[in-house]
């Protein structure tokens, strides 16, 4: 009767562990999900087109926090769903907001919003030349609708953004770039 005793309590012994550690995984579980739904996401740069300000396999984490409080303003690095491709996810720079007015000058290259020429040294003095083909009927100058930003990628040769596809809605904005975390 003595050794019935005591199996007893080692299989509660060995019960109450394994139950602990399948609440702990489920509660990293819980909390990874929750923080990346509502806190931050990492994402990896898969083209060159926000080259030199972050290059193609640079892992990036993009914070939400800021958009729950404010909407995008210009210069912010956003991240949006791609509007040609559903499920992917774009980073550029937030060039103009709703109800400002972008135009792209052929003969100089600059952006101009509200009249007034960019200073975008980040471009490393590409020129920001229009699209010939869009997949948006686009004519400049262009007034961004409320609700709505107007996005470019920093290597302006080689980044398809608002030039092609057309100002993006702010709510298929994920996140504010904040900071690349690798390679350190």
């Amino acid at each position: 009767m003595d050794s019935g005793q005591h199996a007893e309590p080692r299989r509660s012994g060995a019960f109450r562990t394994i139950l602990s550690l399948l609440v702990m995984v489920a509660f990293v579980f819980g909390l990874s999900w929750a923080l990346r739904t509502f806190v931050f996401q990492p994402y990896e740069i898969p083209s060159g087109s926000m080259e030199n300000t972050i290059m193609t396999g640079d892992m990036v984490f993009s914070e939400k926090i800021s958009y729950y409080l404010r909407d995008p303003e210009p210069g912010d690095i956003v991240t949006f769903q791609d509007p040609e491709i559903p499920g992917r996810v774009l980073i550029k720079r937030c060039i103009a907001v709703g109800g400002q007015t972008v135009d792209i000058n052929d003969e100089d290259g600059l952006v101009y919003v509200d009249g007034v020429a960019l200073s975008e040294p980040y471009t490393h003095g590409l020129p920001s030349d229009p699209f010939a083909i869009t997949l948006a009927d686009l004519t400049y100058p262009y007034t961004v609708p409320e609700g709505e930003i107007w996005v470019m990628g920093d290597n302006r040769t080689n980044s398809k953004d608002s030039r092609y596809f057309g100002s993006v809605k702010e709510k298929s904005v994920t996140g504010k770039a904040c900071f690349i975390y690798w390679p350190l």
